[in-house]
């Protein structure tokens, strides 16, 4: 019996658009870290979507985002907690148009300032993300944190 050579999902998008990609979220992800809540949001359409299973309803709109981001910094900020984001695996499709669907996987680190870093959270990611205006801006992510169902 002979198995067939495995042949990758073969994509359409360049070695180009791949480093602008993991630019973005190089920047994107240090922003919320560094607690520049406005930098970290403003990569968010006005009429973006946020969903994650850690929480019953998405998010919608940047100013509901905003405000849900700056609660979040604020209260890591009062409890001495740094928080990291270290997004790996990307893929990217190219969609319809000026749009990307990028899925990742999100590692996020807690560290209380003197203390030893653990490992938080282990999270798949997938962001739709729209060329407007020569920048990317996220349309829609969803996130799915392991621990917690994703239903």
């Amino acid at each position: 019996m002979t198995q067939a050579p495995y042949k990758p999902e073969e994509t359409a998008v360049s070695a180009a658009l791949l480093a602008e990609i993991q630019q973005f979220y190089g920047r994107h992800m240090r922003a919320m870290d560094e607690g520049r809540v406005e930098d970290w949001t403003g990569d968010f359409m006005l009429d973006a979507v946020f969903a994650t299973n850690a929480r019953p309803e998405p998010q919608r709109g940047r100013a509901e985002i905003a405000r849900n981001a700056e609660a979040a910094a604020r209260q890591l900020q009062e409890k001495g907690i740094l928080r990291r984001h270290c997004v790996t695996t990307l893929e990217l499709q190219q969609a319809s148009g000026p749009t990307l669907l990028a899925k990742t996987y999100a590692l996020i680190t807690k560290t209380v300032v003197g203390s030893r870093s653990e490992l938080e959270f282990v999270c798949t990611c997938e962001d739709v993300l729209v060329r407007h205006e020569g920048r990317w801006l996220i349309r829609h992510r969803q996130v799915f944190r392991d621990d917690l169902p994703k239903g």
